[in-house]
């Protein structure tokens, strides 16, 4: 099938590396553009080795004005949590609750809260930028994945406000994905021509699953006519730091802000 207005992503092999149970929505979206998707998840998520401090925070959340989520995974790890220790919606309204992106909104609304911020930029700077000057002398909860960017908390804390950041959940690398990655980027004939890269957790964990086969190194090859896209600068970075070029980057840091990058950089390769 040949690139056209309905399918412009016709012969386009695209990558998806997102955990198993979220790659589904891109996956789709790619597909209805004609794409043809290979997925191969970069990310696995994990329950953290202790609920204790999550559990905590959720039976003091009464104590706490503000409540950052910075991933759909965290809101859901969390309410897994908030309806295990039986606390009511009830308990959380008085919260001022902020999302870093349209994604994490629409799953904390899905459970019938609330959000009073979402960012301008889908990233940690902008959460900052939007509660820096109404947070002095509040409490803060950040409930976000056992390793992450120490921003939010650093630069509110400097801001006057208590903050306390608990882990939800940990991404760590699947191994099951190695095998076949590699044999994925070694074969000419199936190779991507796209790679999606929506956090520098799944940039990161991309280039441990190949091992020492960056630009330069004896496994170039793989790369060949490979375009790496990311959702955001963050992730550009991440990547740029791991010797991996990016070809193609969201404006809008969503999924569809994306996929909509992923069309127009394939446009402009048809029209030249």
């Amino acid at each position: 099938m040949k690139p056209n207005e309905r399918h412009p992503l016709a012969g386009t092999r695209i990558l998806v590396g997102r955990a198993r149970h979220q790659a589904g929505s891109l996956s789709a979206s790619l597909r209805s553009l004609g794409a043809s998707v290979i997925e191969i998840p970069f990310i696995e998520i994990r329950k953290p080795q202790s609920y204790r401090p999550l559990d905590d925070a959720l039976k003091n959340i009464k104590t706490y004005d503000w409540l950052i989520l910075t991933s759909a995974n965290g809101v859901e790890a969390m309410w897994e949590r908030v309806q295990k220790l039986r606390i009511t919606r009830r308990n959380l309204e008085h919260l001022q609750i902020a999302a870093i992106g349209p994604a994490t909104k629409k799953a904390i609304v899905r459970h019938g809260l609330k959000v009073k911020m979402v960012p301008e930029e889908y990233v940690a700077e902008s959460v900052v930028k939007g509660l820096r000057d109404k947070v002095n002398g509040k409490r803060v909860v950040l409930v976000r994945a056992k390793v992450a960017r120490d921003v939010i908390p650093e630069e509110l804390r400097a801001a006057g406000a208590q903050v306390e950041v608990v882990e939800a959940y940990e991404t760590v690398v699947p191994e099951k994905s190695r095998v076949r990655l590699r044999e994925l980027m070694r074969n000419a004939v199936r190779r991507p021509h796209v790679v999606t890269f929506t956090s520098s957790s799944s940039a990161k964990n991309f280039a441990e699953l190949l091992g020492n086969f960056k630009a330069g190194s004896r496994g170039a090859g793989w790369f060949k006519h490979v375009q790496f896209a990311s959702i955001g600068p963050v992730t550009s970075a991440t990547l740029g730091e791991l010797q991996m070029p990016v070809a193609i980057e969201a404006r809008e840091f969503t999924m569809g802000g994306l996929i909509r990058a992923i069309v127009l950089a394939r446009y402009a390769e048809m029209i030249h």
